[in-house]
């Protein structure tokens, strides 16, 4: 929503054109300046209005499209978590757009034929796996994503978490115990890597062994996990199944870790009720993975599935009065739209609009 408003205005003011950015600018260049700065402005704006300097990878998403994403140095926006108080937000935009930047963007997407699936009643725009100060991000929208793995956001139905003061009690557990909490950060990122790296070696089996892949992903589509070993009549069928049990495998550790993570803070990080519906999930045929996106709590959770099962997670939430929102992957990030018919009717009635 930031990104989006802020992005909107810029255009709108002549300050950048995004007109001009084509879908292969966004991943073939993510350092064009019209980028950079609604990023750099839209980081200062969410500072502002959060109160704190976040981890800053849902503006990046939204900003650059999917990507692997290492945070800036929150110095950066030291100036903005001050604004209004002592100094004029003139001065502080001029300190953001001219501090040193040293955020990583890496091009980084789902595998062919994986759906995301959520349940959210906010983040419709990005999901992480997060450790400490790396992460995966994924940039997302209702209406685009890759032909074959999914992504479902899904409403629960109650309240959401207060990310800022779960963070602080996290931090405040860092502080309170430092070589506990050193320990399992540790293993979070070791974790997050793994699973990286089997997202990153099935990329590679889809391009490289196209007909196994195709043939794993439709088979192991319409079986619960345990059954997908069984799929595979090869050396390259056993290579993508492999991978795939890797990321899943990898996922529940991440769970666990961030478990352990909020018991040692106090804080519902995977809560109870969260875990029973991620377990419930991915015992769900197809289903690759679930968990809990961002900093956790009750906001929502997510599932990526193989093939067309997506339909079966949203029908078992469903069952439990949990919303499915389908949304798509979109690799390119911040842009103009044009396919809504509903944009002409609005932009003639402000333009008629008699203003006294």
């Amino acid at each position: 929503m930031t990104t989006a408003v802020v992005a909107a205005l810029l255009h709108y003011l002549g300050v950048v054109d995004l007109s001009a950015l084509t879908r292969d600018q966004h991943q073939e260049n993510n350092s064009d300046a019209d980028l950079d700065l609604v990023h750099k402005i839209a980081q200062a704006s969410h500072c502002i209005a959060q109160g704190k300097v976040g981890s800053g990878f849902d503006v990046s998403s939204a900003v650059y499209g999917s990507q692997r994403y290492v945070r800036f140095s929150p110095e950066v926006l030291s100036s903005a978590q001050v604004a209004g108080v002592g100094i004029l937000l003139r001065e502080v935009i001029i300190d953001v757009i001219d501090g040193k930047w040293d955020h990583e963007i890496t091009k980084f997407s789902l595998p062919p034929r994986m759906t995301l699936v959520s349940m959210h009643f906010i983040v419709l725009h990005s999901m992480s796996i997060k450790s400490k100060n790396r992460y995966i991000a994924k940039s997302v929208h209702i209406q685009m994503f890759a032909a074959h793995y999914f992504l479902l956001l899904g409403e629960p139905g109650s309240g959401g978490s207060s990310t800022p003061s779960m963070v602080g009690a996290v931090k405040r557990w860092q502080k309170s115990e430092p070589e506990k909490s050193h320990y399992i950060w540790t293993k979070l990122s070791e974790t997050n890597s793994l699973l990286e790296k089997h997202l990153n070696k099935l990329n590679k089996l889809a391009e490289e062994q196209v007909e196994a892949y195709e043939r794993v992903i439709d088979r192991c589509s319409i079986y619960k996990s345990e059954k997908w070993m069984e799929q595979s009549v090869g050396p390259a069928d056993q290579a993508v199944v492999e991978a795939l049990m890797g990321a899943r495998n990898a996922m529940l550790e991440i769970r666990s870790h961030m478990r352990q993570m909020g018991e040692a803070a106090g804080v519902p990080i995977e809560p109870e009720s969260q875990s029973q519906l991620l377990d419930a999930t991915m015992d769900v045929e197809g289903v690759l993975l679930a968990g809990t996106p961002g900093a956790g709590g009750f906001d929502a959770v997510f599932a990526i599935t193989l093939g067309d099962s997506s339909r079966l997670v949203a029908n078992a939430w469903s069952s439990l009065n949990v919303l499915a929102l389908p949304i798509r992957e979109d690799p390119q990030g911040v842009g103009l739209e044009n396919g809504d018919p509903r944009l002409q009717q609005i932009t003639s009635g402000i333009s008629a609009a008699n203003i006294q």
